[in-house]
C-alpha cells in the first residue's frame, strides 16, 4: 500500500492508481509538458529549486523546517513526577528497564542546576557521562544532555561560579567526541556525523568564552574579607576540601600564603581524603613534625580518588526502587522512608544504569 500523507518512511512522493499497478506523479514533469516555454538553460542551472511546485516543494519546505527545529530547538522534557523507577529487568509487573538517557530526561537536571546546592553534583555526573557514557544516550537525550550543558556554561558566565570544574567538563568531552569523530568514526554515533562537529566546534567557542571570561571586582563599603581576624581566616581555609582552592586563595594576599602553607591544614586535608584508604589508615597517628604533608597530598592524590562533597544529591530508596531529589520526594509504601534511603553519587548513579 503506498503511503499518501506525509509519512517519515515515504520520500514525499504522490502516487497514482492504473490498470498496470502504481505509478509515481512527477510534478515537474507535468509542467514541462504544460508549459513548454522553459529554457534548456534553466533545466541545466543550478538554481532549479523553482522547477519543483506543488506538493513536493511544501513537503520539501516542511522536511527542511522539521530538521532545523529538531537540530536547534531548545525545549526541555517536562514532567510532572521529579522521579524515576529504576529497573533493570521484566518482571511480571514491569516489562522493560529503564536507561541512562531517561533518567536524564526524567530527573530535572535543567532546574537542579540553578541550586548552588546541586550545580557541582550535576556538573560532575555530566562530566563522568563524557567520559565514558556519551554513546549510551538516545537521540533525545544526547540532545537533552547539550542543551542542559548550554545552560550550565550560560550560569558560570553570569554568576562566575565555579568555572574551572565546568572548564574541565568541557575538555573530557571535547577529548570524548574528537575521538569519537575522527578515530572512531560514525558507526557509534547517533545522528549524522555533521551534527557531532557543529557541537565540537559550539564546545570549542564554549572553552574560548570561558578562558576569555574576567570576574569584575565588586566594591563593597561594608567589611570585607580583609578585615577579618587571622583565625577566621584560618577556619575558612579549614572548611575547604579542594586543594586548588586554598592555593588560589593563598595568592590573594602575602598573609594568606602564609596560611595557606600551614603542614596542620594540610594533614587534615589528608586525613578527611585519605583515612579510609589502604595503607592511609595510619595517617592521624604520625606525629612527626619533618613531614611534608603538602607533598604527601599530592601523592596521594596520585593513587586514590578524593572523598566527594556535595550540597545536595540525589537519593535512592532501596524499598520502591526509585532516584529522586530529596526536596521532590516519591510516593514511598515503607513504613519509615527514611531509613530506606541511600545517597547517590555521580560515580553511583551511572553504575545503576550499566547493564
Amino acid at each position: 500500500m503506498p503511503f499518501l500523507g506525509k509519512d517519515w518512511r515515504s520520500p514525499g512522493w504522490s502516487w497514482t492508481k492504473t490498470d498496470h499497478g502504481w505509478k509515481r506523479i512527477v510534478f515537474f514533469g507535468h509542467e514541462l509538458e504544460d508549459n513548454k516555454e522553459i529554457d534548456l538553460k534553466e533545466l541545466c542551472s543550478d538554481n532549479n529549486e523553482n522547477l519543483f511546485v506543488g506538493e513536493v516543494c511544501e513537503l520539501a519546505n516542511t522536511k527542511r523546517k522539521k530538521e532545523f527545529y529538531n537540530n536547534n530547538t531548545k525545549s526541555q522534557f517536562v514532567f510532572r513526577d521529579k522521579w524515576i523507577y529504576v529497573q533493570k529487568g521484566s518482571t511480571k509487573e514491569r516489562h522493560g528497564y529503564c536507561t541512562l538517557g531517561e533518567a536524564l530526561n526524567r530527573l530535572d537536571f535543567s532546574s537542579a542546576i540553578q541550586d548552588l546546592r546541586r550545580f557541582n553534583y550535576v556538573a560532575k555526573l555530566f562530566q563522568l557521562i563524557a567520559r565514558s557514557q556519551l554513546t549510551s544516550l538516545s537521540g533525545a537525550a544526547q540532545k537533552n544532555y547539550f542543551n542542559i550543558l548550554e545552560k550550565i556554561v550560560r550560569k558560570v558566565l553570569e554568576d562566575h561560579y565555579n568555572p574551572r570544574l565546568v572548564k574541565e567538563l568541557l575538555q573530557d568531552l571535547s577529548s570524548t567526541l574528537h575521538s569519537l569523530t575522527i578515530h572512531v568514526g560514525r558507526c557509534v554515533l547517533v545522528g549524522n556525523v555533521n551534527i557531532w562537529l557543529c557541537r565540537l566546534e559550539t564546545i570549542i567557542k564554549w572553552q574560548q568564552e570561558l578562558n576569555n571570561m574576567q570576574i569584575p571586582k565588586q566594591m563593597y563599603t561594608g567589611m570585607s574579607f580583609n578585615d577579618l581576624p587571622l583565625h577566621m581566616h584560618n577556619k575558612i581555609l579549614c572548611k575547604l576540601s579542594d586543594a586548588c582552592d586554598i592555593i588560589n586563595l593563598g595568592q590573594a594576599t602575602p598573609t594568606l600564603h602564609i596560611l595557606s602553607e600551614n603542614r596542620t591544614l594540610w594533614k587534615k586535608l589528608c586525613q578527611f581524603h585519605f583515612s579510609d584508604k589502604p595503607f592511609c589508615r595510619n595517617l592521624g597517628l604520625t606525629r612527626g613534625d619533618n613531614v611534608d604533608w603538602k607533598l604527601m597530598y599530592f601523592t596521594l592524590q596520585k593513587h586514590y580518588p578524593m572523598k566527594e562533597q556535595y550540597g545536595d544529591t540525589l537519593h535512592f530508596c532501596k524499598h520502591c526502587s526509585i532516584l529522586f531529589w530529596k526536596d521532590f520526594g516519591h510516593p514511598c509504601t515503607a513504613n519509615e522512608p527514611d531509613s530506606c534511603l541511600m545517597p547517590i553519587s555521580p560515580q553511583h548513579f551511572i553504575d545503576l544504569f550499566r547493564f
